[in-house]
């Protein structure tokens, strides 16, 4: 059963002229491992589409009260499939809503990065 569904784009070169403008919020938005792909700096529409699947699962769980960004980490298997780990008072939260899968989905063209989040229990 789905228990919450999120989706959230974001603008590619907004994004960037935040990310050149504010250096430390790359840091606070992404864990180091989520910054790296085999030991090379993600591009920054490879992060905005990360964000965008925080924001997604924000949206699902109904609300961000009483966890951090670091509470969620983007990461992508081998094959680049994505998935999202949630730790934490994130965690907690997914919890109460009886989560027992998250899945994600993610993308990037034309500008902007879209994610895509479904809980099921």
């Amino acid at each position: 059963m789905i228990v919450g569904i999120g989706v959230d784009v974001v603008d590619l070169a907004r994004f960037e002229r935040t990310l050149e403008r504010t250096p430390a919020l790359r840091g606070r938005l992404f864990a180091e491992s989520e910054q790296l792909s085999g030991g090379r700096r993600l591009h920054v529409r490879s992060l905005a589409g990360r964000f965008a699947a925080k924001e997604a699962f924000i949206k699902a769980v109904g609300g961000s009260s009483g966890f951090s960004w670091h509470d969620m980490c983007v990461t992508s298997d081998e094959h680049g499939n994505p998935s999202l780990i949630v730790t934490g008072a994130a965690a907690e939260i997914a919890q109460s809503r009886n989560a027992r899968a998250i899945h994600v989905s993610m993308s990037h063209d034309a500008g902007v990065a879209i994610a895509y989040v479904v809980i099921e229990s």
